[in-house]
């Protein structure tokens, strides 16, 4: 079970994933050692599922972001297309989606002209895709993973900033 410790030190480490247990320990009153042993089992139980470096995508030449909406022809397997489409390189994200369309890709590509390729040579070429749309992204406002939520309240506040607000 996750408590409100757990959750500020989930928080902590969205915010600086390289922050010493140390450090993270100072901040929520515990000893570094019981820092680390939550932060294992936070990984254990899957709940952290990885350390990453947050890159700048021009910086890497993939500076264009778009969402591929795709339709799918009769009989075509879902768990087949998922895998399909997302052995395609510059496909960062594929989503099953229920509505219109069958599938949501986010990809990162350098520019249109890859773009149009993308969608010309990988993705309408596959057997069970009958259609795309495309929407390219101007600017994105935010871009945020999920922050957890206090255990207790269910908000995005830890039950003590509650109890403070409260008081």
């Amino acid at each position: 079970m996750i408590d409100d410790t757990d959750i500020r030190i989930l928080r902590l480490l969205q915010d600086d994933a390289r922050m010493s247990n140390a450090a993270i320990a100072r901040d929520v009153g515990l000893a570094p050692s019981a820092v680390f042993q939550r932060i294992r089992k936070l990984e254990t139980e899957g709940v952290i599922q990885g350390y990453h470096a947050r890159l700048d995508p021009a910086a890497i030449e993939q500076g264009l972001l778009a969402f591929i909406s795709v339709q799918t022809g009769e009989g075509a397997r879902a768990g087949e297309t998922a895998a399909m489409l997302g052995a395609i390189p510059e496909v960062v994200e594929v989503h099953r989606v229920v509505g219109d369309d069958c599938f949501l890709l986010k990809v990162r590509v350098r520019d249109t002209a890859a773009l149009g390729a993308l969608l010309d040579e990988k993705v309408q070429p596959l057997p069970p895709v009958a259609s795309t749309r495309t929407t390219i992204v101007l600017k994105t406002s935010k871009h945020a993973e999920p922050a957890p939520r206090s255990a207790a309240t269910g908000s995005d506040e830890t039950a003590s900033e509650s109890r403070q607000r409260a008081s």
